[in-house]
């Protein structure tokens, strides 16, 4: 298939382009770098020994979108494309809202416009709000408690719309917990623009000196250790999902939770880090981050019941292959 992959450039965009490449799907990338940079798109082809075709677009532009399909025999989507920082979010609510909807739209649209049949799209654990853990793909949606949150539940809900309007496009929901890691070439990973808002790459950061402590965002939540607990997946994983999304998706709206099912505490990757890397990460308690839940991890039988896909990296190799990234670049 022809794959339109929108913010394919970023981290689990361009593990994902990996993935498709090598499942022998052709892949067109398009991206505005705000949150990613151009090379990433030539490690691909060096990972791959693949063409990719790569667009400088923003997808909320709709005339730059319309001319791409048009000049493009489109199979289906992926739609990675969106702000995505929960903390950031809370201050700049406008910029979420119009970037993660509207490019949801622009290309839900598009799809229409041309025929295109199959629309994967990258949602998140956070449209659960504060259910009870584990998350399971038929629980009633909770008001978020941060509007990235919410741009991810009324993009669901657009497209579930779309779907029931034209029954030839099929929608995947993938709601993914906490990427981390990076392909094992070293080559792409994770790489944020200034401070990360992710925790790997801010150990990462601290490992290498760059930073000079890790910042916990409290220690008095219910959980083993009083920190967040989180659904941590192999980025390499969470492509491989895309790829059997895609490729399975038949007529109607899917969802889909990805991550390993099992929840890991902000210090529990910490000493499993220092464990396997054999570095020192020194940290600090600071006050709770706002919007943050104390414990989320996924129900996965779902997606390995219909999709045949199950996360087969540990933690050990996630941040074993994210330090060899950090190491690399």
């Amino acid at each position: 298939m022809n794959i339109l992959v929108a913010g394919g450039a970023g981290y689990i965009g361009t593990h994902t382009c990996v993935a498709l490449l090598k499942a022998g799907h052709k892949v067109i990338v398009v991206d505005n770098l705000c949150n990613s940079k151009a090379e990433t798109i030539d490690k691909v082809r060096q990972i791959t020994n693949k063409e990719i075709i790569f667009y400088k677009i923003d997808v909320t532009d709709e005339a730059a979108v319309d001319i791409m399909f048009s000049n493009h025999d489109i199979d289906g989507v992926i739609h990675f494309g969106g702000l995505k920082a929960v903390g950031e979010s809370l201050k700049k609510p406008l910029e979420y809202y119009y970037n993660n909807i509207v490019s949801t739209m622009v290309l839900s649209k598009a799809c229409i416009k041309y025929g295109v049949g199959r629309f994967v799209f990258s949602s998140s654990a956070t449209v659960y709000g504060e259910n009870e853990v584990p998350f399971v793909e038929i629980m009633d949606l909770l008001p978020t408690t941060n509007p990235y949150g919410e741009t991810k539940v009324m993009s669901e809900r657009i497209l579930t719309d779309v779907a029931k309007a034209y029954p030839g496009f099929a929608v995947s929901l993938l709601r993914y917990f906490n990427p981390v890691g990076a392909h094992e070439s070293g080559l792409i990973g994770e790489n944020p623009n200034g401070i990360p808002n992710n925790l790997m790459p801010y150990i990462t950061q601290v490992a290498k000196g760059e930073l000079k402590k890790l910042r916990v965002f409290g220690n008095d939540y219910p959980t083993i250790d009083g920190t967040g607990v989180r659904d941590y997946i192999h980025v390499v994983d969470l492509a491989e999902g895309h790829v059997a999304a895609i490729e399975k998706l038949t007529e109607g709206v899917h969802v889909y939770n990805l991550g390993t099912g099992r929840g890991t505490s902000v210090l529990e990757l910490v000493k499993v880090f220092e464990e396997v890397n054999n570095i020192k990460i020194p940290y600090e308690i600071v006050d709770r981050r706002p919007g943050d839940i104390a414990e989320c991890y996924a129900d996965v039988s779902k997606a390995e019941r219909e999709l045949g896909w199950k996360a087969k990296l540990g933690v050990k190799e996630m941040v074993r292959d994210a330090w060899k990234f950090e190491n690399g670049k």
